[in-house]
């Protein structure tokens, strides 16, 4: 028998240290902490990626080194090992032919082998944002960060990054404009990666063409972009900033195309559904969000207790499918509550009454207002006389 934990739509880390699942459909939401401990922010999840293509499995990055392995098949933490190199929260997490890639803030991304000799250390540069992952070319990561330019690596040919991005040229006032890249995703079907930074742009870099430099570059919001997602037709990204802006933004024209609306602090991650016109949210403000990128529509919201700082939309397209009781427990349920219901029905009624004040009434009957201060003043009188 599956565990419930394998019907959860959305997988969500927080800054407690604890692994949340989501069931969208149920409107349940379950904490998964590994071992006895209580809840530490020096445990906090600050990277998560799949274990398998088929979800089945679900890697967690903590802030003190350790990623932790959760089975969705078993509802529950099975392994945790020490990944404590560098200094700095993990950036990112990866799988390669079934070894682990880590990337740390101080900018040391290590292929954890089977055997420790066979181990692939890059010194990427300090001050990592993010590292991703090519889908298609899965031995190709992409990096960037603050003052740390975007970069390819090939993990089988680690000495020297396939792409070095060159930056932007200066300012009209002849000013040097500052690197920030908080986070990129690879277009595709193309070399083509596109990135957020730090200072509210929206780039598309082509490594296939001669240029270095962006070839395409869009603004959005006053704010530092914080997380990015590429829509399911790839023509879009939807972006999200430290204010909690959301927007999706052409990749074809570089203009905003819609906002997303219902948020009330920074987002720290996002993700769209491969196939379907979702896109899931969180950060600061402590919700899950679940927008409709075709309406605009909020189509679930739920508040999840602690600051969130990273999530995972599963794949699977026939949500609206998933998540049902079966018959037999509809009947069952229906059963409990017909009995609940014959219970309060034989219970006997309770009535309380309210005390009237008694009134003086005239002669047609009709009650008229108590008024006592003339006979107070007629008594008053006979006592003077």
């Amino acid at each position: 028998m599956a565990s419930p934990a394998r019907g959860n739509h959305v997988w969500v880390g927080s800054e407690t240290g604890i692994l949340k699942g989501i069931n969208l459909q149920k409107k349940q939401a379950t904490n998964y902490k590994f071992g006895d401990a209580g809840l530490s922010r020096h445990e906090a999840v600050t990277a998560m990626c799949w274990g398998d293509p088929y979800e089945s499995e679900i890697y967690v990055g903590c802030l003190d080194g350790s990623v932790k392995l959760f089975s969705t098949e078993k509802g529950k933490f099975t392994e945790s090992r020490d990944c404590r190199e560098g200094e700095g929260p993990f950036c990112g997490l990866a799988m390669l032919d079934g070894s682990l890639i880590t990337c740390v803030q101080s900018g040391l991304l290590k292929v954890w082998r089977d055997a420790s000799s066979e181990n692939v250390e890059i010194q990427v540069g300090p001050g990592v944002c993010r590292m991703r992952q090519n889908p298609e070319q899965t031995h190709r990561v992409a990096t960037g960060g603050k003052e740390n330019c975007l970069k390819v690596w090939d993990l089988q040919q680690p000495q020297e990054p396939i792409f070095k991005a060159k930056n932007v040229r200066n300012d009209w006032l002849d000013l040097r404009v500052p690197i920030w890249d908080r986070d990129m995703q690879f277009l595709p079907g193309s070399e083509k990666i596109v990135t957020c930074t730090g200072h509210n742009q929206v780039r598309l870099y082509d490594p296939s063409s001669p240029q270095r430099r962006p070839v395409l570059e869009a603004t959005f919001s006053e704010y530092p972009l914080t997380a990015l997602s590429l829509t399911p037709d790839a023509n879009a990204v939807v972006v999200g900033s430290s204010r909690g802006d959301v927007a999706v933004i052409d990749l074809r024209q570089g203009r905003l195309v819609k906002r997303l609306k219902g948020f009330a602090g920074s987002v720290r991650a996002i993700q769209c559904h491969p196939a379907l016109p979702l896109v899931a949210s969180c950060g600061l403000d402590r919700f899950l969000r679940v927008h409709n990128l075709h309406h605009k529509r909020l189509e679930h919201k739920v508040y999840l207790k602690s600051r969130l700082n990273c999530l995972l939309l599963t794949s699977r397209e026939r949500w609206e499918h998933e998540g049902l009781d079966s018959p037999a427990e509809l009947q069952s349920d229906v059963k409990e509550e017909t009995e609940d219901d014959e219970i309060w029905n034989s219970m006997e009624v309770v009535a309380t009454k309210r005390k009237a004040e008694t009134q003086p009434c005239s002669e047609s009957g009709d009650k008229e207002p108590r008024n006592d201060k003339p006979w107070r003043k007629k008594k008053i009188r006979k006592a003077e006389s």
